[in-house]
């Protein structure tokens, strides 16, 4: 087991796969335990075992795996506990778990004893020396080790200024500082010493310790552990020529792991489906209460069509705002999973839009159903579905929208530069003001405008394609008949498949879009 400390007292692992480590046979865990905390200790470890392991591996195999590392790291207790429950050493403990699964030959770790009480310090760093004598290479940086701790490493790398002054063994630092004339008090750490010396307290000693350090005498280990690590790489050969490189699962298989954790993920977090389906559901009676009647009334043509801005209003903003939040929520798990090699990023992306985008379309089905029939929207079942349909690439794309300006900028940012992009759609959408009212130039620009399709969509379904004439309670109706809204409005009845295609355009556009940018945020580590 290797340490590294830097002058501050601690050490960062930053961008090593540029550096020609193959990150298929390693990999790192980050200082913040990045878990779901939905899912259980079981859950989390069999979903990475399914994400990891080949699957000719039975699920019973599988169980034996995860009970065998949770036995190991001490996690049994909690099998059925759900990560947000569990405590900062047992988390740790569980990232580590995770990597454990296909049993990777390197592991890199960023301060993993951050955040820790001293006994749990002691508990995570056994647990790795326990690792490290059972066959793996742990490197990680470590913050202010106490002398316990810091006798556990095989290797130590100390830094100053980008710069090493010491490498070698950590019982060798004592004779390593004595030979360069700085004596280390007795019944003093060793590591803190060494860091006061760095730091100057006691002189500038940089320029002789780096020299010192050239000696590779401080590099060997004493007998006992040689032998231990002569002995282990002798088997790890064996282990790698009777095994081979570690097999991992299609991605086809992986994809359906995914859109499964991504499902009990929707259903557990009732925020997402249960409050905003219920939301749904009331503000669509709130709307066919406050525009009822109008959908058959001539009188009442006008406000009918301020209906379809507000039905547009709602469903793209509601859809626009929390898909902002969502990525950054999600960008650390995310960042930590596809580093280190649990799945393609495309897989996860595909696996997102499959699982969010009907649930957003059952929200959207929903809030239609209810508004269109309390404001006796014409009763016809394709005049239905063809208004139903266009709200619906509406929601689609106002998400993937939504999720791109999540992965671009700051989630502040984001939900400001949402909502003027918001008013800029709207603006453009038709009715606020009228195309025809329109100059040449702020015409073409509308063509921009989702919204501008959508209400075209949501006016020709419900008053084109030779609808009868509207009823009209009162002497005079003058938009009574269906032709002279569409002439007010400037609307064409042979428009509305244009206006389908165009937002399926949309949708695939920002689709793509949304995962450019989600790559780009992936990739800036």
């Amino acid at each position: 087991m290797t340490g590294t400390i830097t002058t501050s007292g601690a050490g960062k692992i930053e961008n090593y796969f540029k550096d020609g480590v193959n990150t298929k046979q390693s990999c790192y865990i980050m200082q913040d335990d990045q878990l779901n905390p939905l899912f259980s200790v079981f859950e989390i470890m069999s979903m990475a075992a399914d994400l990891k392991l080949s699957p000719a591996i039975s699920q019973k195999s599988k169980i034996l795996i995860i009970d065998d590392i949770l036995e190991t790291i001490g996690l049994m207790s909690c099998k059925y506990t759900r990560c947000g429950r569990l405590s900062g050493g047992q988390k740790k403990r569980l990232s580590i778990a995770l990597e454990l699964v296909d049993n990777p030959p390197i592991m890199f770790l960023d301060e993993p004893t951050t955040g820790l009480d001293s006994s749990s310090t002691v508990q995570l760093v056994s647990l790795l020396k326990c690792l490290a004598r059972g066959g793996r290479n742990i490197i990680c940086t470590i913050h202010q080790p106490s002398a316990t701790i810091f006798e556990m490493f095989d290797q130590v790398y100390l830094i100053n200024g980008g710069r090493c002054v010491y490498q070698g063994s950590s019982i060798n630092m004592v004779k390593f500082l004595q030979s360069i004339n700085i004596p280390c008090p007795k019944y003093h750490n060793p590591a803190d010493f060494v860091m006061d010396v760095i730091s100057g307290e006691f002189g500038d000693h940089t320029e002789r310790m780096i020299e010192a350090s050239q000696n590779t005498n401080w590099r060997a280990p004493p007998p006992v552990i040689r032998a231990q690590l002569k002995k282990r790489t002798s088997d790890d050969i064996e282990k790698v020529k009777m095994m081979g490189f570690p097999v991992t699962p299609p991605e086809i298989l992986r994809l359906w792991v995914l859109i499964n954790r991504c499902i009990i993920q929707l259903y557990r977090d009732w925020t997402v489906t249960h409050l905003k389906m219920i939301m749904h559901f009331l503000v669509g009676v709130v709307m066919g209460l406050i525009f009822n009647k109008c959908g058959n009334d001539g009188s009442l043509s006008v406000n009918n069509i301020g209906f379809f801005l507000c039905t547009n209003v709602y469903l793209s903003y509601t859809s626009i705002m929390p898909a902002i939040l969502k990525f950054p929520s999600e960008l650390h798990i995310l960042k930590k999973e596809q580093f280190n090699n649990w799945y393609k990023l495309s897989t996860y992306y595909i696996a997102f839009l499959l699982t969010n985008i009907p649930v957003q379309m059952m929200l959207c089905t929903v809030y239609v159903s209810v508004s269109y029939y309390l404001t006796h929207q014409i009763q016809e079942w394709p005049r239905f579905a063809m208004f139903l349909i266009v709200n619906q690439f509406s929601v689609v794309i106002s998400e993937c929208i939504g999720l791109a300006l999540g992965t671009t900028i700051n989630p502040v940012n984001g939900l400001f530069t949402g909502s003027v992009l918001f008013c800029f759609m709207l603006l453009f959408g038709g009715f606020l003001a009228l195309y025809k009212h329109m100059t040449l130039p702020l015409y073409l620009i509308s063509f921009l405008s989702y919204m501008r399709y959508t209400m075209e969509g949501m006016v020709l379904s419900t008053y084109g394609f030779q609808r009868p004439l509207l009823d009209c309670p009162k002497n005079y109706c003058h938009y009574r008949i269906p032709s002279v809204v569409l002439e007010e409005v400037d609307m064409k009845e042979d428009h509305y498949w244009i206006d389908v295609f165009v937002l399926i355009s949309m949708s695939v556009f920002f689709s793509f879009y949304a995962y450019v940018t989600l790559k780009r945020r992936v990739m800036h580590r």
